[in-house]
C-alpha cells in the first residue's frame, strides 16, 4: 500500500493470484478459495451460498469459507460452475495395500507341487531313483519340468537326458521344457533335439537338455558304447517318459550306461501306469525292483482313488464309459490263446479280420455319427493301418471332416492335420488313427474317444483313454465319453479310476 496504493484494488488482487497460480487452484486450494470468495460482491455471496446449499445465513462469507468442498462432489462442480472455472480430472486411485499377488508364469497346481516336491527328496538320497506316478491328463510333464529347471539351476553347467519312444513324445517334451525354462532359467543353455533324422555331436555337450529318441540312442550304443558312456558321465539326471518300457531288453541297455555307471546320476521316471502287464505279477514286480520300489503317486486327503480328487476338481472330464458289445464269432485257437496271453495284444490275422468285418464296422461308424451330435472333437482308435483308412474315408463320405493317421501318414500330411484339428472351431472333427496317437498327441478339447483296437493291455488302454478326458483346468472340457468296441472273444477294460490302483502292490 505504501509503494502504490493500486495494488491492494480487488481487480489488480484478482489479476495477481490468476498469474501465481493456475485457475482450478483457486477453487482446489482452501485458502486461495477463502481469499476468492472475500472477493465477492455481497449479492454474489449470497447467490453462491444458496447455490451450495447454504440458505438462510446471516454472513454468507463465513458460511462459504467454513464449507468443506471435497475432490470429485456435486459441491466443488457447483462451485467451479459458478466461477467459470475448469476443474483437473480426478488422479487414478492410488492402491496403498500392503500385498501384491505377482502370477507365476509356470505354476504348478498344488497337487502338483506336493508330487514335485516328494520326487525331489527322494532323488537326493540313495539309490537316487524314482518313478512319478500321475494319471493321464494330470500334468505329469509338466510337473517334472519343474523338477528339472530347480535341478539345472543347483548346477553352473550339467546335462539333463530326457528319453522317449516317439517323436511325438520328444517333441512335446522339448516344448514344454522351452516354456517352462524360459519362465524358470537361471542362464542360458542348449535344447538338444536328437530323435529321428536328427544328427547330433554327443563330445559337444555339456550343458542343457538332450531329448532324445530311445531308438535312436540305442543304435548308437551297439555302435559307439563310449560316446553315449561320455553322456552319461556329464548327466546329472535321466528322465524315462513312459517308464513302464524302461526294462526291456534293449532300452534297459541303454539306461544303464547312462546312469549305473555314474554314481552321481539320478534316474526319473514317468507313467500313468506303474506296470507293464495286466495280469503278469513277474514282469511288473521287476519295474518296481528297476525303481528300487521307489514311487511318488499323488496323495490327496479325503480320496483314496486320486483320479476322483482331479474330476472333482475338473482338472479331469466327468467321464461316462461305455462298451459296444459285437459279437463276431472269432474263433481263437490255443496259439492265439497263448499269444495274447505273452504279449497283451491280439495276433494280426484277427485284427485284419475284425477290420474287414462289415456289421463291426457299421456299428463303429453309426456310434462316431452319434458321437459327432454331441462333441466337436473326437479321437477314434482303429483296428488296424487300413481299418482307421477305411472308416476316415466313410466318414467323409457321409459329410463328416473325418481324417486318417497312421504310420503311413507323412510327417507333413501329420502336422497338418492335426494343426486343423486342434484349430479353435465350431464344427465337429474326427481323426482316425492306428499306432500312433496314443501318447505325445495333446489336443485337450477332445471329449470323446471310441476306441475300436482291442487289446488286453492295460497300459495301452489308459494312454487311448487318457487322450480325450482332459478337465476344464487343464484346458479341456467338463465332460467325455469313452466308447469301446468289446469284442465278445476279447473283453477289454472299463475306466482310468479302476487302472490307476491296479499295481500298488508291487510297489509296497
Amino acid at each position: 500500500m505504501l509503494i502504490d496504493p493500486k495494488l491492494t484494488t480487488p481487480e489488480y488482487i484478482r489479476k495477481l493470484i490468476v498469474k501465481l497460480h493456475t485457475r482450478s487452484s483457486l477453487i482446489l486450494i482452501p485458502e486461495l478459495r477463502d481469499i476468492l470468495i472475500d472477493l465477492l460482491r455481497l449479492d454474489e455471496a449470497q447467490q453462491l451460498a444458496l447455490v451450495m446449499g447454504l440458505k438462510g445465513k446471516d454472513d454468507p462469507y463465513e458460511a462459504l469459507k467454513g464449507l468443506r468442498i471435497r475432490r470429485g462432489t456435486e459441491r466443488e462442480h457447483a462451485i467451479a460452475d459458478f466461477f467459470e472455472l475448469p476443474l483437473p480430472p480426478l488422479p487414478e486411485t492410488v492402491d496403498t495395500s500392503s500385498e501384491t499377488k505377482i502370477a507365476a508364469q509356470y505354476p504348478l497346481f498344488p497337487h502338483q507341487q506336493l508330487a514335485a516336491n516328494n520326487v525331489k527328496q527322494k532323488l537326493l538320497e540313495p539309490p537316487r531313483r524314482v518313478l512319478l506316478h500321475m494319471p493321464t491328463g494330470s500334468g505329469k510333464t509338466r510337473t517334472a519340468m519343474n523338477v528339472i529347471c530347480d535341478h539345472l539351476r543347483s548346477f553352473d553347467q550339467t546335462v539333463v537326458v530326457w528319453l522317449a519312444y516317439s517323436e511325438e513324445l520328444c517333441e512335446q517334451a522339448a516344448v514344454e521344457f522351452e516354456k517352462a525354462w524360459n519362465c524358470l532359467g537361471n542362464r542360458e543353455l542348449s535344447i538338444y533335439r536328437f530323435w529321428g533324422q536328427r544328427s547330433l555331436n554327443l563330445d559337444e555337450v555339456h550343458d542343457g537338455i538332450v531329448v532324445a529318441g530311445l531308438s535312436k540312442l540305442y543304435r548308437i550304443v551297439t555302435q559307439d558304447a563310449y560316446s553315449i558312456g561320455v553322456l552319461g558321465g556329464r548327466s546329472s539326471l535321466v528322465i524315462i517318459d513312459e517308464a513302464h518300457i524302461s526294462i526291456a531288453e534293449t532300452y534297459r541297455l541303454l539306461i544303464d550306461v547312462l546312469v549305473v555307471h555314474n554314481p552321481t546320476a539320478t534316474l526319473l521316471g514317468l507313467t500313468a501306469t506303474p506296470g507293464r502287464t495286466w495280469a503278469d505279477i513277474q514282469v511288473d514286480k521287476e519295474l518296481s525292483d528297476f525303481f528300487a520300489r521307489q514311487k511318488v503317486t499323488l496323495q490327496i486327503e479325503g480320496y483314496q482313488n486320486p483320479v476322483d480328487y482331479l474330476v472333482d476338481q475338473e482338472y479331469l472330464a466327468r467321464t461316462e464309459y461305455r462298451s459296444l458289445f459285437y459279437e463276431s464269432g472269432l474263433e481263437l485257437s490255443d496259439k492265439d490263446v497263448r499269444y495274447i496271453r505273452d504279449t497283451l495284444e491280439v495276433p494280426e490275422k484277427i485284427l485284419d479280420n475284425l477290420a474287414e468285418d462289415e456289421q463291426r464296422n457299421l456299428r463303429i461308424i453309426v456310434e462316431v455319427e452319434s458321437l459327432a451330435q454331441r462333441h466337436r472333437r473326437i479321437i477314434l482308435f482303429a483296428t488296424t493301418v487300413s481299418h482307421a483308412d477305411l472308416i476316415a474315408t466313410v466318414l467323409q463320405a457321409r459329410g463328416l471332416s473325418a481324417y486318417s493317421i497312421t504310420s503311413n501318414t507323412t510327417s507333413l500330411d501329420r502336422a497338418r492335420i492335426i494343426e486343423d484339428y486342434k484349430r479353435d472351431s465350431s464344427d465337429t472333427k474326427i481323426i482316425c488313427n492306428y499306432g500312433v496317437l496314443t501318447t505325445g498327441f495333446d489336443a485337450p478339447r477332445t471329449s470323446a474317444a471310441l476306441i475300436a483296437r482291442p487289446t488286453k493291455s492295460l497300459v495301452l488302454y489308459s494312454q487311448m483313454v487318457g487322450r480325450a478326458i482332459r478337465g476344464v483346468k487343464a484346458g479341456g472340457n467338463q465332460t467325455a465319453e469313452i466308447v469301446t468296441v468289446v469284442d465278445l472273444d476279447l473283453p477289454g477294460f472299463s475306466s482310468v479310476a479302476e487302472s490307476f490302483k491296479n499295481w500298488e502292490d508291487i510297489w509296497e
